[in-house]
């Protein structure tokens, strides 16, 4: 090992991604930086192959948790996938992760500061991606991918719909013997991939229903279909 090019051990990381390899090939090039691989120049393969192919999974996982999991417009849906797939958010997922301690790169990369560079990580994390589903299908790799995924959707407030419920309480406010109340009526699924179904009710009237994979989510859907039902 060469001190300040290879990260920490990769059966560490296993543990925190909690998925086993059983062909440890996948994970040892989705934590190797083209700078490492130039450098060392023996036949070792970069991550950037399986950044590719794990960019199309994510985009299919996310795509389809989107799909059945909020009844939103198609153009809400892309600006909510692309708000989650971004690079920031990426590199948000890495660094809760711990990723960059476990990076093999190059001596310039590591004096740079690769180890925390937003768009190395983003790239490294598609990659484990990538060879999380090669290893073990497609299966493993939603469930790794979604644990970030259901996280940020129910705690960050910067994502496309987040501003919904705000909208409609505006312009529900201006009527002031008007009250708007947001009730949920069914959850179900395992606690791992909940569901929320919420309506939000103008006094007794349902004006809008909401489906999520938090109570949350779910009532900024069910405000989004009550601004939808008063043309805005």
């Amino acid at each position: 090992m060469r001190p300040g090019q290879e990260g920490a051990s990769a059966s560490a990381l296993e543990g925190r991604i909690g998925y086993t390899f059983q062909n440890g090939r996948y994970l040892d090039i989705a934590l190797t930086h083209s700078s490492y691989a130039n450098e060392v120049k023996k036949n070792i393969s970069s991550n950037e192959r399986q950044e590719f192919l794990g960019d199309a999974v994510l985009s299919i996982v996310v795509s389809d948790y989107l799909f059945h999991t909020y009844h939103l417009a198609e153009g809400d849906l892309t600006k909510l996938r692309a708000a989650l797939v971004c690079e920031k958010s990426l590199w948000e997922f890495s660094q809760a992760l711990g990723l960059g301690d476990f990076l093999k790169l190059g001596r310039g990369e590591e004096m740079m500061g690769g180890r925390t560079r937003p768009s190395i990580l983003a790239d490294a994390f598609e990659a484990l991606i990538a060879a999380i589903y090669l290893d073990g299908g497609i299966e493993p790799a939603r469930r790794f991918v979604l644990g970030y995924i259901v996280d940020a959707l129910e705690n960050r407030d910067d994502l496309a719909f987040s501003d919904y419920k705000t909208m409609l309480q505006e312009i529900i406010q201006k009527n002031p013997e008007e009250r708007l109340s947001y009730v949920l009526v069914n959850e179900s699924g395992p606690d791992h991939n909940k569901k929320f179904l919420v309506e939000v009710r103008l006094n007794s009237n349902v004006i809008g229903v909401g489906c999520g994979g938090s109570k949350k989510s779910a009532e900024q859907a069910a405000a989004r279909e009550a601004l939808k039902l008063m043309g805005r």
